[in-house]
C-alpha cells in the first residue's frame, strides 16, 4: 500500500515514519528546512519506548508524489485549503483521501474543495506528537492510536485496509461504523483543552489544581457536549464524566497542540476549535461562555 502524507509536522511526520518502518511505501510533501532533512537522513522519530530512523521519500512538489493508495491530510486544520487541491488530484488519481485533523469539519471542506465524494474517508488520530527540529518528531504521549471510517456509502475494505496498515505498523487502529460520533468525542476533548488552557496559558496540571479549574473544565467539555447533541450526535450515557475522567489521568505537563502553537507565536487552530463551537452553539440557541470567553481572548490578542 502506498502512501502520500501531506503535511509533515508532528503528527504526519509520526505517522510516515512508522508506516515506512513497517515497509510500506510513504512519500511526504514538505517544504524548507523539514524537506532537506528529510531526503538527506529520513525521519528520526522518538517515543516513551525508544528512537529510530525510517527512511521516507519527500518532495516539496505534490505533482511529484506520483499514484498513492491512500492521500492522508495531517496539515493544521488553518492549512487545510493549502493541500485540498493536491488532495484531489491524487483522489482523481485513485487515492483514498484521509485527513487526521483536529476539528469536525475536514471532511465537508475537502468535498467542498473538490475531493470526491466516493473517494474521501474521515478519521481522527489521539496523539501528542511534536516536530521539535527538521526531520525529528517527538511523541510524548503513552498512546498512538488511529480511527478510521465513512461518513457516507459503503468503505469496508478501503477502511480494513488503512486499518491494517496502521496495525502492521504498530499503531492502535480501529474502523468505526459512527465516524461522527467518534470525532465528536475527541472534539470535545480537544476542545475543552484548548480553552482551558489557552485561557490559563499553562499546562493541564496547574489548571486541574487551580481553585476553580474544575469549574472551567467541567464547564468547557460540558458546552461542547451540549453542541454535538444540537447537531444530532447521540452521545453515550456519561460522555462529559468519561472526557473528565480522561482529562485528569494526563500528566500534569500536557500541553495541548494549541497551547503550543500560541506559545510559539504563530497561527493556532482557534477557528477550528472554540470558533465552531461558538458558531454552532449560536446557531443552535446554546449557551457557550467559556468558548465565547476564549474566541474573544485569542482573537483580540491576535
Amino acid at each position: 500500500m502506498r502512501f502520500a502524507i501531506l503535511g509533515a509536522g508532528g503528527v504526519g511526520g509520526y505517522y510516515a515514519g512508522m508506516l515506512a518502518a513497517a515497509g510500506l511505501d510513504v512519500r511526504v510533501l514538505a517544504r524548507g528546512e523539514n524537506l532537506r532533512a528529510v531526503v538527506a537522513s529520513g525521519v528520526r522519530i522518538e517515543t516513551p519506548d525508544g528512537a529510530f530512523h525510517a527512511t521516507v521519500a519527500a518532495t516539496d512538489d505534490a505533482t511529484a508524489l506520483g499514484h498513492v493508495d491512500v492521500a492522508l491530510i495531517t496539515v493544521k486544520s488553518f492549512a487545510l485549503e493549502a493541500v485540498a487541491a493536491p488532495a484531489a488530484r491524487l483522489a482523481g488519481g485513485g487515492a483514498v483521501v484521509l485527513p487526521l485533523l483536529n476539528g469536525v469539519d475536514a471532511g465537508h471542506r475537502l468535498a467542498a474543495a473538490g475531493v470526491p465524494q466516493d473517494r474521501l474517508l474521515e478519521g481522527l488520530t489521539y496523539i501528542s506528537a511534536q516536530r521539535i527540529a527538521p526531520g525529528v518528531i517527538r511523541r510524548t504521549s503513552p498512546f498512538h492510536r488511529v480511527i478510521v471510517g465513512a461518513s457516507a456509502g459503503d468503505a469496508g475494505k478501503r477502511v480494513d485496509d488503512i486499518v491494517a496498515a496502521f496495525a502492521a505498523a504498530g499503531c492502535e487502529t480501529s474502523a468505526s461504523a459512527d465516524i461522527q460520533l467518534e470525532l465528536w468525542r475527541k472534539f470535545i476533548f480537544i476542545a475543552a483543552m484548548a480553552a482551558a488552557c489557552g485561557l490559563a496559558r499553562t499546562s493541564i496540571g496547574p489548571v486541574r489544581d487551580a481553585p476553580l479549574g474544575a469549574l472551567l473544565l467541567d464547564r468547557a467539555v460540558g458546552e461542547v457536549a451540549a453542541v454535538a447533541r444540537a447537531q444530532g450526535i447521540t452521545l453515550p450515557a456519561g460522555e462529559e464524566d468519561r472526557v473528565r475522567a480522561h482529562i485528569d489521568r494526563l500528566p500534569a505537563a500536557m500541553k495541548p497542540s494549541f497551547l503550543l502553537d500560541l506559545q510559539a507565536g504563530g497561527p493556532t487552530e482557534l477557528d477550528a476549535l472554540s470558533g465552531t463551537v461558538v458558531r454552532l452553539a449560536r446557531a443552535a440557541g446554546v449557551s457557550a461562555p467559556v468558548h465565547e470567553t476564549a474566541l474573544a481572548a485569542f482573537s483580540a490578542a491576535g
